[in-house]
């Protein structure tokens, strides 16, 4: 049997199954080349910036745990393949990048973006050695109804608390986010640590000279505990606050 008759025959056996409703591999999306300059040019994936661009997180179910760290500042794209939005750098504030994976497919992951629109999203090219991957065993919610958060560990509660939450002037913004950097106060005294979340006031575009960024954070009494008087952050007990610093950076929180 010649070789040319063999090649024949693969693609006549392809092109019946593909007419017959068989599995087809598709393709691998690759990215989209971005040169130096339009690289330099993208919008960085910040709580300080508003990039309306970027995909939107509509959903409220905790993650598969899957987190993914930068090495150096990479493409944040609008689809697998599409084209180039924004560029997610190695650090946020201070503390190294981990953004939680919302969807995986071949060579590519859908993450959670701390910038502005609430919920914005974006995806990464995971194909080649430029991120660190983790599993996440925590999970943070919120009620804001009930002012109840609580601390989750591989599906078993580690810690519930009674908290504060905005007010109906400033709520909370809802959905999901995640904690996005670790910050020692040296400002004020209200809390000795604030943790930054990926999220922002929605009736806040700045505020204390920063972005309106929401975090979850301690107080010095408990006067605010089962109040919605905040301005959008979520105040907790100091034991809760000493949980929380132990979690890490890109812990899932949802807030509903």
């Amino acid at each position: 049997m010649s070789r040319a008759f063999v090649v024949a025959l693969c693609a006549a056996i392809t092109a019946t199954l593909a007419a017959c409703g068989g599995t087809t591999v598709e393709p691998r999306a690759r990215p989209v080349a971005v040169d130096g300059q339009s690289f330099a040019a993208l919008p960085e994936a910040t709580t300080f910036a508003k990039i309306d661009s970027l995909p939107q997180d509509h959903e409220t179910a905790p993650t598969a745990g899957q987190v993914l760290r930068p090495e150096d500042d990479v493409v944040v794209y609008e689809a697998p393949g599409g084209r180039a939005v924004a560029r997610l750098p190695a650090t946020q504030l201070g503390s190294p990048t981990w953004v939680p994976e919302i969807t995986r497919e071949d060579g590519w992951s859908q993450v959670l973006l701390p910038s502005r629109p609430n919920r914005s999203t974006g995806w990464v090219h995971t194909g080649g050695d430029d991120f660190e991957r983790a599993e996440n065993d925590y999970l943070v919610t919120v009620d804001l109804a009930a002012f109840r958060m609580e601390v989750v560990e591989r599906g078993r509660s580690i810690g519930q608390w009674t908290v504060g939450t905005g007010s109906a002037e400033h709520p909370t913004p809802t959905g999901r986010t995640y904690i996005m950097a670790s910050i020692k106060e040296t400002v004020t005294t209200f809390s000795p640590y604030v943790l930054p979340l990926g999220a922002h006031s929605d009736t806040h575009e700045t505020f204390g000279g920063g972005p309106g960024t929401v975090a979850l954070h301690g107080w010095p009494d408990d006067t605010p505990f089962g109040t919605a008087t905040s301005d959008g952050c979520v105040r907790v007990p100091d034991d809760a606050l000493d949980l929380l610093l132990t979690l890490p950076l890109g812990t899932v929180v949802i807030v509903k």
